[in-house]
């Protein structure tokens, strides 16, 4: 089925672009090269492309044994890493699924939805939109977001179709080449976009692209995610196809290393985390996850995984990688040790003393216990655990954010037995993080006061909506993958059911409101187009399971912490 040109302008209503970078009919023929560029597929390896261990780049540390209740999910991981998986079509080009069973009704739909998303540039698939919606105002739902574009390009790899997603890495990477500048102040080189646009002038019959860096995104602020987004789909790409060709051009070994260069610059930081502003990544208002977000530390560690077996040993990429090994270690032991909660972790701080000073400080933050949210004691089950929101001096955000939890999940950053405490929270805690509609951003709502103080009275993110608590249909893949990976695919598949009970019916919202996701979000886009391509992933990854090598890293054993759960790990 050929895909319409799908028209994204707004012929003779272009703003001026004083503040927007734009290239007016700049000369692609080096990327128009590199798109021609024939692309042989390694279909037989006799290993997989990313299977080095850490061991096989930086000194050996000798990991304690894994424990028995991890065992079977580490199992089913390594089998599923390893295997090939080149994207077989499904659901909408074949009549059956190729293991034997119709598909749902819904997934037809949503791969029509998808095909009339897609976003061309001179003749070329490169994107898709955010939503197709026209009953409102576009703001700027009219664009190919980074971070936006991943699941639906998951799902055309799915589907045997990674043209468009390789041109998009190409796209994406030639605008990162591009002169930043917001007021007078110029972004670092390896910024990605967070988004970009197609114009189309009708009289000179000319396309010209349109890049935000942040520059016109509500509060300014640089999308730190999308350069994460950038290497992990490349990743995936080269994980879905075989071919490493693109992964080895000059151009994205360059934009890989500008990339981490933003990352691994040394600077007054006394942590190996990232510190960053008030809506830099999928939560792009002010929420309060400035200082050391779960989503952007989770999406860092894995990048940085992708990257280790992306780069060249070169001259250039060697330097690099050595740098990523260090990171990698300092940055698992940290967040292992410090942002994960379970039951004994919640009572040891329920229990601090304040203003220790001293290199046997145990408190080493020094959160105040009567910090602790009266919610969390509740909230907190007996066997589970996650990773906590921000960890930072004096403060500590005991919410609940899906995204960080799952891709800890799928780059390993957490281990087997905190991947399996995730879930069995998961579990323990349906309604309050699945409800009615899968699945809760983040967890609980910030209301009245904190509301207020938090948000700066957000009237989008009130009191169990939009990012403030809402559910987003969008993250099923995410929670799918994390499923399948440790051994709980029922979990998934009844998330699921429970999102086809309503998406296409409901018309494939943004994002649903409520505690338990009853009602379609109060400024939520209709066809938003993550919305389909998330349940398009979730479904193709249930129904053949290979596909999640694409997004999925197993553990490195030389990443395991050294220090066992004790009453001397502690903070």
């Amino acid at each position: 089925m050929s895909a319409p040109n799908v028209d994204v302008s707004q012929n003779g209503n272009i703003r001026t672009m004083d503040s927007l970078f734009t290239v007016a009919e700049f000369d692609e023929s080096d990327f128009s090269r590199l798109l021609d560029r024939p692309r042989p597929l390694n279909m037989e390896r006799k290993r997989s492309f990313d299977e080095r261990s850490l061991n096989e780049l930086s000194i050996g540390i000798s990991p304690p044994p894994p424990s028995r209740t991890a065992e079977y999910s580490s199992r089913i991981n390594d089998h599923l890493e390893n295997m090939f998986s080149p994207g077989r079509r499904s659901g909408y080009n074949t009549p059956r699924s190729h293991m034997g069973f119709e598909p749902h009704p819904m997934v037809a739909e949503a791969w029509e939805a998808l095909r009339r998303s897609l976003v061309h540039f001179r003749g070329q698939p490169v994107g898709t939109i955010a939503a197709l919606d026209n009953s409102d105002e576009k703001l700027n739902y009219d664009q190919v977001f980074v971070r936006d574009f991943v699941p639906s390009a998951l799902a055309f790899l799915m589907n045997g179709e990674p043209e468009i997603v390789r041109n998009f890495l190409l796209k994406t990477l030639r605008l990162q080449s591009w002169e930043k500048k917001i007021d007078r102040f110029q972004l670092g080189e390896g910024v990605m976009p967070a988004s970009f646009k197609v114009l189309h002038d009708p009289v000179r019959n000319s396309e010209t692209l349109i890049a935000d860096f942040g520059e016109s995104a509500i509060g300014r602020v640089a999308p730190v995610d999308s350069g994460f987004w950038w290497i992990i789909l490349l990743r995936a790409y080269t994980k879905s196809t075989g071919d490493t060709s693109l992964a080895d051009l000059p151009e994205c070994q360059k934009g890989m290393r500008l990339i981490l260069s933003l990352c691994l610059s040394e600077g007054f930081d006394t942590f190996p985390t990232l510190l960053c502003a008030d809506g830099c990544c999928m939560i792009d208002r002010r929420m309060g996850v400035y200082g050391y977000p779960i989503e952007i530390q989770a999406l860092f560690f894995m990048a940085l995984r992708c990257a280790l077996v992306l780069l060249k040993q070169d001259v250039e990429g060697k330097e690099v990688v050595e740098r990523i090994v260090k990171r990698l270690h300092a940055l698992s032991y940290h967040m292992r040790s410090y942002f994960w909660l379970d039951l004994k972790q919640l009572n040891d701080i329920y229990r601090y003393k304040t203003e220790e000073y001293s290199h046997t400080a145990v408190n080493k933050f020094n959160v105040i216990p009567d910090s602790l949210p009266d919610w969390v004691f509740d909230f907190m089950p007996i066997r589970g655990g996650y990773f906590i929101g921000n960890v930072s001096p004096a403060r500590m955000d005991f919410r609940w954010f899906c995204l960080g939890n799952c891709v800890a999940i799928l780059s390993s950053l957490a281990t087997p037995e905190q991947s399996t405490a995730i879930m069995d929270l998961i579990e323990s805690r349906w309604e309050e993080l699945v409800g009615e509609m899968p699945l809760k951003v983040c967890y609980p709502a910030l209301e009245s006061h904190d509301w207020r103080i938090v948000t700066g009275c957000d009237p989008k993110n009130t009191r169990w909506s939009y990012h403030n608590g809402g559910s987003w249909p969008v993250l099923l893949w995410l929670l799918t993958a994390a499923c399948i990976k440790t051994g709980r695919p029922q979990i998934a598949r009844r998330a699921i059911e429970l999102a086809e009970t309503r998406l296409l019916k409901d018309n494939w919202p943004e994002y649903y409101d409520g505690t338990l996701g009853r009602f379609v979000g109060k400024q939520a886009r209709k066809s938003q187009t993550w919305s389909i391509a998330g349940y398009l992933v979730a479904k193709m990854m249930l129904e053949d399971p290979s596909h999640l090598g694409m997004v999925s890293l197993e553990e490195d054993k030389q990443l395991k912490p050294m220090l066992r759960r004790s009453n001397s790990w502690t903070f």
